[in-house]
């Protein structure tokens, strides 16, 4: 990458004034933002020995501004310490993001690579299934999930993996398909390789790198979409500390005690953030590959 600044020239006895800086390309800063990730994990595992109090036990008088008795972002309206719900509604939130990444790599891995591998009838059968799924809205159909299983975080985490797994078929169907032309996997099938073998051997590692790229450039949607659902009361039960909750139970204090809905939004601003500049990283990275 190279940065250039180029400042008016003055030809004819006039000077000429140009200041150019180079940048070599690296992947140290890439490998940076995705550490983020490995680190924010590594944070919020430790959530209970760094959390200053108990998320669920009143510890100091309601309503306490941030900074004031030695609670760094106040308390809420029944004198709990916000910045330690913010700390457990992130674990959730992050761990949440995680999961459903996970469930919906598995599922729609799986799915994608029978059909890429199969082809025919089986390919066609897979892909109009996921056509179906894909062709519902997916905010409606998590909340309809969720609403006729129950508010809970289970089950929060159940109703984004089913709207979730369809973009990783299709993603992994089509560079299983673009792979099984290749030459190398036509040498293997004349090779009498099996089609088990052929599938985990030859075609699932070449589409694993991409997959993994969009998974996790989806982490910052999936925590907001977690934090929407449990905006809307899809998600734990109250008084469980999660941050999209704990915004909407608290709008009403927002033109007094602006920090209590405020401070748990912006720590899904923070997640959310997080998770989209690790996925640009690790995209970058395997683009330099």
């Amino acid at each position: 990458m190279a940065i250039a600044v180029a400042f008016p020239t003055l030809a004819s006895g006039r000077t000429r004034l140009r200041l150019s800086w180079s940048w070599p390309r690296s992947t140290v800063l890439n490998w940076a933002g995705f550490s983020m990730v490995i680190m924010l994990t590594l944070l919020v595992i430790a959530v209970p020995l760094i959390a200053p109090h108990d998320p669920l036990t009143p510890v100091g008088m309601p309503l306490q501004a941030p900074g004031k008795n030695g609670f760094l972002l106040g308390t809420d309206s029944v004198g709990r310490d916000i910045l330690s719900r913010v700390l457990y509604g992130a674990r959730s939130s992050w761990f949440a993001a995680l999961v459903v990444v996970a469930v919906g790599l598995a599922i729609g891995g799986l799915v994608g690579l029978i059909a890429g591998a199969s082809g025919g009838w089986i390919d066609s059968l897979l892909m109009r299934i996921t056509d179906a799924f894909l062709s519902l809205p997916a905010p409606v159909l998590a909340i309809a999930v969720v609403a006729a299983l129950g508010p809970s975080f289970v089950h929060t985490l159940i109703a984004v993996s089913i709207v979730w797994w369809p973009f990783y078929a299709r993603l992994v169907r089509g560079e299983v398909a673009r792979l099984a032309a290749r030459p190398h996997v036509e040498a293997a099938k004349l090779a009498g390789v099996s089609r088990f073998r052929l599938a985990t051997r030859h075609l699932l590692p070449g589409a694993v790198p991409n997959a993994l790229v969009a998974a996790s450039l989806d982490l910052g949607t999936l925590i907001l979409t977690v934090a929407a659902l449990s905006f809307l009361g899809l998600g734990q039960a109250a008084p469980a500390p999660e941050l999209g909750a704990d915004s909407a139970r608290n709008l009403s204090y927002f033109l007094q005690q602006w920090w209590i809905p405020v401070m748990p939004g912006l720590g899904v601003l923070v997640l959310a953030l997080v998770g989209n500049i690790a996925g640009d990283c690790l995209r970058n990275l395997m683009k330099n590959r």
